[in-house]
Formats: C-alpha cells, structure tokens, sequence
C-alpha cells in the first residue's frame, strides 16, 4: 500500500497543505481543513513539484499544471474533473457547460455536487465554475478564495466584482 505523506506550503489563501499518496498527488486542503497524515521529510518528488508549480502559479507565471493526480472518485466525478482541467486558464464555465460537455444536459446538480468533492482544487480548477447567471457559488475553501483565484487569472465577472 503506498504511503500518504503532506506539507504545508503558504499560499495568498493561506496555508495549504498537499498530500501525497505514493508518487501522486492526491489532495489539497485549504486552510482549517487540514488532515492528519506523516509530514514529508523532503523527499517526496511530487510534493516539490507541486510545491513549485502552485508557487509559480500564485506568483502568475503558470497557467496549467503538470503533475501525475491520484483523485479517488465515481466514474462521474472523474469524467467531471477531467472536464475541469479542459478549461483553460482565465476562462469560465457554468456548471451547464460542464454537464453539456459530458453529454448529460440534465446532470447540472450531479456536476455541482462532483464539483464539490473535487479533491484537488487549484490543479483541477474547480474555481472556474460559476452559475449560470454569472454568480460565484460554493467553494471548498470559501468564495473569497474562489474570488482571489479568479482574480488571479482575470477572470472574476463583473457582476461579482
């Protein structure tokens, strides 16, 4: 069984803490949702990518991660999140436009609820969904930081400004 192993990096939104789960990455918590898992000692290969990108990220010189992602999830959620990560940076989407995307029209609230559970927020930009009429909704990690994301990426639509 491979090990989980994390670090906390710092973050515009605060502390976050990525987990690794053998040579992937698995999860990102934000800050006051951090778990309990055996701190990296260093020499955890993908936590020090992921270290780097989400720091050139915030820092505006990424636009799109490389990193090999272990996120557990349905056949539904996974279709969800590979959907997520199809959309480019500073660009936005309805969660609609996702359930279109998967040729499920009717499966807005499934895609909503898959949005939410999205284990790995910043890499698989769950933050660029929106509601159809242009609203930040829900966020994991609260739609201040959903705001400085979009912010981020120039992104933020006007009506939520």
């Amino acid at each position: 069984m491979p090990i989980t192993t994390a670090r906390v990096i710092d973050s515009p939104l605060g502390p976050l803490q990525l987990v690794a789960t053998g040579s992937h990455l698995s999860a990102i918590h934000f800050p006051g949702r951090h778990g309990a898992y055996t701190p990296d000692d260093g020499a955890c290969a993908v936590l020090e990518l992921a270290s780097l990108q989400l720091t050139e990220y915030f820092a505006g010189q990424r636009r799109a991660f490389d990193l090999p992602l272990a996120a557990g999830g349905t056949a539904f959620q996974q279709a969800v999140w590979q959907a997520l990560r199809e959309i480019p940076w500073g660009e936005l989407r309805s969660y609609r436009d996702i359930a279109c995307a998967l040729r499920n029209p009717h499966a807005v609230r499934a895609v909503g609820a898959a949005n939410g559970r999205n284990p790995l927020p910043i890499v698989v930009p769950c933050h660029r969904v929106i509601g159809a009429d242009g609203s930040l909704t829900g966020f994991a990690g609260g739609l201040e930081a959903k705001r400085l994301l979009l912010e981020l990426e120039g992104s933020l639509p006007t009506r939520s400004r």
